[in-house]
């Protein structure tokens, strides 16, 4: 792992406009699971019936007992030394911003100003029905007896502000996104398999215009053959690693 992370801290050295993406690795060590990994959610849901528009319309209270489950999972959650070593990363002006998969909001936490939620985040809830916006602070007290959460003013359901199979990426993430892997000549891969479109396509667009790809990840990923480094440790690991060395 030392050699390759003194390559990737050589890269960033030379790099002139650093972008990070994120996906659920980068989490786990704040004990949220990857949805996908054994004994994540998706082991006990559906994804599509109950992470889906069509679901959220015509089952609201089951999207609600997944959402609880959610919840529970990411609400106590902190920031780990991989959130914090970004943070770091941007403060120094090494770091553009953070383009994440994660709806945790723990890079936010970490300090991180420029972030990306490419699937959006459980900080703000919002009415299905009407538009209206709902105080994010009362969805973590909900029990079983209180969903699906309904709008007082409309009745519609309430519903947090993240991006369900079916649902477009918001305009916004698309641009910011965009801009970010447009500017950028290296790209920082972490705890993300590669495999969700279209946030996956943000490295490749980096290396297509001839900037480089650093990627930190436990297992091999759909960017295998594209990175120019890899460095496979946790992220928690890796990433105050390479921001010492970046920094020093």
């Amino acid at each position: 792992m030392n050699e390759a992370l003194q390559k990737a801290a050589h890269l960033l050295a030379r790099a002139s406009c650093v972008v990070a993406m994120t996906g659920a690795g980068v989490s786990v060590a704040s004990g949220i699971p990857d949805f996908r990994s054994p004994g994540g959610l998706w082991d006990r849901y559906d994804p599509m019936e109950v992470a889906s528009a069509r679901a959220l319309a015509r089952s609201p209270r089951r999207a609600w007992e997944f959402l609880l489950d959610a919840i529970a999972v990411i609400g106590p959650a902190r920031p780990n030394p991989a959130h914090l070593a970004l943070a770091r990363l941007e403060a120094a002006g090494k770091l553009a911003g953070v383009v994440t998969q994660n709806i945790d909001g723990l890079h936010q936490a970490a300090g991180s100003r420029n972030v990306v939620e490419f699937h959006g985040g459980l900080g703000r809830y919002f009415c299905n029905g009407c538009g209206r916006d709902h105080d994010p602070a009362r969805a973590p007290a909900l029990t079983a007896a209180d969903i699906p959460w309904l709008c007082r003013d409309c009745g519609g359901v309430v519903r947090p502000d993240i991006v369900f199979f079916g649902e477009a990426i918001a305009l916004d993430a698309l641009t910011k996104s965009g801009q970010l892997a447009l500017a950028a000549d290296l790209i920082l891969v972490a705890g993300t398999s590669g495999e969700v479109a279209p946030a996956n396509l943000l490295p490749r667009e980096v290396k297509a215009r001839g900037g480089a790809v650093v990627e930190i990840n436990l297992v091999e990923s759909a960017y295998k053959g594209l990175s120019d480094v890899t460095i496979a440790a946790p992220a928690e690991i890796a990433l105050p690693a390479l921001a010492d060395l970046a920094l020093s």
